[in-house]
């Protein structure tokens, strides 16, 4: 196969290990039931789900690991961490294990929350190392964009094939899918995830590229008709999203299959051998210009540009993403019975999220123009703290859209983030560094999530559960305050880098 079609099969395989990689984002669907099953409170369960973002505290060791490792032995390493995880708490719920404590549970979501990095280590780098810095961008933005369709992916599989199971079992159900989904997905890239170095860059890169957006844009509209339909959908409509989306999900593979007939059908030698040298010229003359940017953890900790990026981060895409941890609670709360269609929703919504700043990304940088990304988190951070605010009105109505609405800016500035980190670092030392930057997801689910759950226990009155208004009232009005300052200091940000950033771009 030539090495074009291999770049771009290395993409595919990204695609596919992104779907796959939010196992931690279905646990709001269960996580009501596995608070009843291991009888804990409120704060108990609110640190199990802190407990999978607490393994990206460690997520440093995959860089590392993928600077002395091939890239499939780092996948498979992090698809092993997350069978272990998920795999004994399965077991533990099915009582294979009688003697399993909540620490014991709370210790190996950790390690699974850890897989969850290595295998997004490797779909970062293969983005990176594999393509251009004209491409690298909406690359990122398109894989990364898969990882919103997780929670999607989980909730249809076990529709589909644990349909017969009650609705007290949803635990073991999402459990199974968890441990083994991933590892039989990594089993199955893990043979073309590695660096390649393309023999030319392919006269069909923006074809393939803009084919590449349609099939994304089909796969997230099928995701969202079915995340509507799943609010009273049976198992035959189920069955019918789960194919469709094996079908869409399959599509990408035409673009490396094209690319290797082209080859065949053509006898461009000496054409390759000017593109080498014509790519070798650019990367070279990319490595120049980049070279200064290229700070490592240890330097990159001690800029003020850094700890505004933090704690932006923090305060809008990591609030979102307490909030849709708390999802189960706060449907609860309000009555809802089935959260799998608000997870459905955030999922959807947040797949085009992701999505779309790459679109965006694509068209303006095809016309000349590049979108500051500081500005871009910026803008997208209002909505979610008017979200928060919009959750204080009871009506299903308001939760819906600030779902949809939350989940979609906290998948924005997900993807977003992933190109910010090198823009402002370099891409030297990428691995690392964005794994130190994304420390602050355990760090802010910690603070967020205990304050949610604090309030909510009180709450309580003497029951096991809360129910009405006041639950998450405060919640809502602290979390909207604090994304508010966050969309303050995103705009320092802003200010600081954006002199940097056009000069950059001129």
């Amino acid at each position: 196969m030539s090495s074009s079609a291999q770049q771009w099969l290395s993409l595919v395989g990204a695609i596919w290990l992104q779907t796959i990689n939010g196992p931690n984002s279905d646990f709001p669907v269960y996580s009501s039931e596995l608070k009843d099953l291991l009888t804990i409170s409120q704060l108990q369960l609110n640190n199990l789900a802190f407990a999978s973002d607490a393994g990206k505290l460690f997520g440093w060791l995959s860089g590392l690991a993928a600077v002395y490792l091939p890239l499939w032995l780092v996948l498979l390493i992090g698809s092993c961490l997350g069978l272990i995880g998920y795999g004994f708490q399965f077991l533990f719920l099915v009582h294979k294990f009688s003697k399993l404590s909540y620490w014991h549970v709370f210790l190996l979501t950790v390690l699974a929350g850890n897989g969850v990095c290595w295998i997004n280590t490797v779909c970062y780098l293969i983005c990176i190392q594999n393509f251009s810095s004209n491409q690298r961008s909406a690359v990122l933005g398109i894989s990364t964009s898969y990882v919103g369709l997780s929670a999607k992916v989980y909730t249809v599989l076990a529709d589909s094939f644990f349909h017969f199971l009650t609705s007290q079992s949803k635990a073991k159900s999402y459990l199974l899918l968890n441990a083994t989904v991933p590892m039989l997905a990594s089993i199955v890239t893990s043979p073309f995830t590695r660096k390649i170095h393309p023999a030319n860059q392919e006269q069909l890169k923006s074809s393939a590229l803009i084919f590449l957006f349609i099939i994304t844009i089909a796969t997230g509209v099928c995701a969202v008709i079915s995340s509507v339909g799943s609010m009273s959908s049976g198992r035959r409509l189920a069955t019918q999203h789960a194919i469709s989306l094996g079908l869409l999900l399959a599509l990408p593979l035409v673009i490396p299959v094209a690319m290797k007939f082209k080859q065949v059908l053509e006898d461009n030698k000496v054409h390759d051998l000017v593109s080498i040298h014509q790519v070798d010229v650019k990367e070279a003359s990319e490595d120049n210009q980049s070279k200064e940017e290229n700070i490592g953890a240890s330097s990159m900790i001690k800029k003020l540009n850094f700890w505004l990026y933090y704690f932006s981060y923090m305060f809008s895409a990591t609030l979102g993403l307490v909030f849709l941890n708390n999802m189960g609670q706060i449907a609860e709360s309000r009555g809802l019975s089935k959260t799998s269609s608000l997870v459905s929703i955030s999922s959807s919504f947040g797949f085009f999220g992701r999505l779309v700043p790459s679109l965006l990304d694509f068209y303006f940088s095809k016309n000349g123009h590049v979108i500051s990304r500081t500005a871009s988190m910026t803008i997208l951070m209002a909505p979610i703290a008017g979200s928060f605010f919009l959750l204080l009105n009871q009506s299903n109505l308001s939760l819906y859209i600030s779902t949809a609405v939350i989940g979609a800016c906290t998948g924005a500035i997900t993807c977003i983030a992933v190109s910010t980190t090198p823009e402002l670092f370099g891409i030297k030392h990428f691995g690392v560094n964005h794994n130190v930057v994304v420390t602050n997801i355990p760090i802010g689910s910690l603070i967020f999530g205990f304050f949610a759950a604090f309030v909510y226990q009180n709450k309580e009155n003497g029951s096991r559960s809360c129910m009405g208004s006041e639950c998450f009232r405060t919640t809502f009005v602290l979390w909207g305050s604090i994304c508010s300052f966050g969309t303050l200091l995103c705009f320092f940000l802003y200010l600081r880098t954006r002199k940097k950033f056009y000069l950059d771009t001129i």
